[in-house]
């Protein structure tokens, strides 16, 4: 069973899901397939080569083993408050002469 996880999962099915991917991306890049089947076809490929860790997943939220997140401290820093500037007209006094 591991010798067929191994060949579906291995190096040759990463290879093939990339040169899928990169095609369908290409193929919508330029407008000859509709971004559906495209969404699709990438979808597939997550779903296969991440499958061993949905399981996990799955198996761990069922057996109600799953650890909680420790709780991360919320630093309190004070808001930075910027004061506004008045508009700046980059072109204001470009066609004046200059004053003496």
């Amino acid at each position: 069973m591991h010798w067929l996880q191994d060949t579906l999962l291995g190096t040759v099915a990463l290879t093939v899901g990339i040169l899928a991917v990169a095609s369908v991306g290409f193929l919508m890049l330029t407008g000859r397939v509709n971004i559906r089947y495209g969404a699709t076809v990438i979808g597939g490929c997550f779903i296969l080569f991440g499958a061993s860790s949905i399981v996990a997943g799955i198996q761990s939220a069922a057996s109600g083993g799953g650890a909680e997140a420790p709780a991360l401290p919320i630093a309190q820093a004070p808001p930075v408050v910027i004061p506004p500037q008045p508009p700046r007209d980059p072109y204001a006094g470009a066609s004046l002469p200059p004053q003496r």
